[in-house]
């Protein structure tokens, strides 16, 4: 591992004296990169070389081992430094697990109502609250692209924008089925009802991803059935964009003019196209798997919102909190953080197998 984090070391002196070179200081996008680069590599830098030393430190104290007059002192150093070499180990060991490339973008969220009819839709509604109220926590911008209510203050689907560096690397883990079970208002027997929703995190693409051949577009347009007064119901404001050879769909009509929702359904399509190719990807290396939400079903659940019992599941790491009024207010940076762990971990373990 040694020689490892010495050439990452070499390379982060190399990107600074970069930096002092007149053809690369007269050339911005190059600072750009050099300067993004820089920023990535120096926490691993700074934890290398405090590794090294930790090293230093203890070889050092192992050899006043062999003094008798410094035994005493040497022992006392030993054990501390023992524990902080295995812990800046794992520190690095963590840092040089390959990132997820989208950890860092912005992301398209998607929430649909599935099974469980109006008791869903209302449901979807929460859950695009307690992002949204996750995302004011965090002085996250949320900006919604499209929207269709269920007419109960519910939402058949609400798809929005969270413009925030690395909101892909939180929410990335939301994506799925969401299972809701409580006793709706309507119901005069008090039996518990089972309800899901999906959710569907996208990272936000980038124009430089990939090139879509507007011959490759159908785009019409239609009067929105968004709240946004007279101005809105008279005109075709809203967009639809089909992309042919994919089938792909998106739409926005929460802007008041059409060119305001096509940037925006732009942007939703190009974060769709950019799942779909890295679904593609990942189906080759690793056969064929299911993709983000299902099919809505019952059974495909990742987590479970159980209302009788105040209490939230995740399924996929055994998770449980008992705070479920907090929660749906946007206390969710627990199980976030819980689920980035987990991550850690198996990322961690397949590096040890390999």
């Amino acid at each position: 591992m040694i020689d490892k984090l010495t050439e990452i070391e070499r390379r982060f002196e190399s990107i600074e004296a970069d930096f002092s070179n007149p053809n690369v200081a007269s050339n911005p996008r190059e600072m750009q990169r050099l300067g993004k680069t820089r920023s990535d590599l120096e926490p691993v830098v700074q934890t290398i070389r405090a590794y090294k030393k930790t090293l230093t430190e203890l070889a050092e104290v192992e050899q006043m081992l062999e003094d008798s007059e410094m035994r005493d002192l040497a022992q006392a150093e030993l054990d501390p430094l023992r524990t902080r070499k295995a812990e800046l180990e794992t520190e690095l060991k963590l840092m040089l697990v390959p990132k997820d490339p989208y950890d860092d973008r912005p992301v398209v969220v998607e929430i649909r109502s599935a099974a469980g009819g109006d008791e869903a839709a209302l449901f979807a509604n929460e859950l695009f609250r307690m992002y949204t109220r996750y995302s004011e926590r965090r002085r996250w911008k949320v900006e919604v692209v499209d929207h269709e209510e269920s007419g109960i203050g519910g939402l058949q689907k609400v798809v929005f924008n969270i413009d925030a560096v690395g909101a892909f690397s939180q929410l990335k883990h939301e994506s799925g089925v969401h299972r809701v079970q409580r006793v709706p208002a309507t119901e005069s027997q008090g039996r518990i009802h089972t309800s899901t929703v999906s959710v569907a995190v996208l990272p936000e693409a980038e124009e430089v991803d990939f090139e879509i051949d507007p011959k490759d577009l159908e785009i019409s347009t239609y009067r929105s059935s968004s709240a946004g007064g007279q101005h809105m119901q008279k005109n075709e404001t809203a967009i639809r964009i089909v992309h042919r050879p994919s089938g792909l769909v998106s739409t926005c009509q929460d802007e008041r003019s059409q060119a305001q929702n096509k940037i925006k359904a732009m942007n939703v399509l190009r974060s769709k196209l950019l799942q779909a190719e890295e679904e593609r990807v990942a189906s080759e290396r690793a056969g064929m798997r299911k993709g983000q939400i299902g099919t809505g079903d019952r059974s495909e659940k990742i987590r479970t919102y159980n209302f009788p019992d105040g209490r939230i599941t995740d399924h996929r790491i055994k998770f449980t909190t008992h705070n479920l009024a907090q929660f749906l207010d946007g206390d969710i940076q627990g199980m976030i953080d819980a689920l980035v762990q987990d991550e850690q971990a198996r990322k961690l373990a397949s590096e040890d197998e390999a």
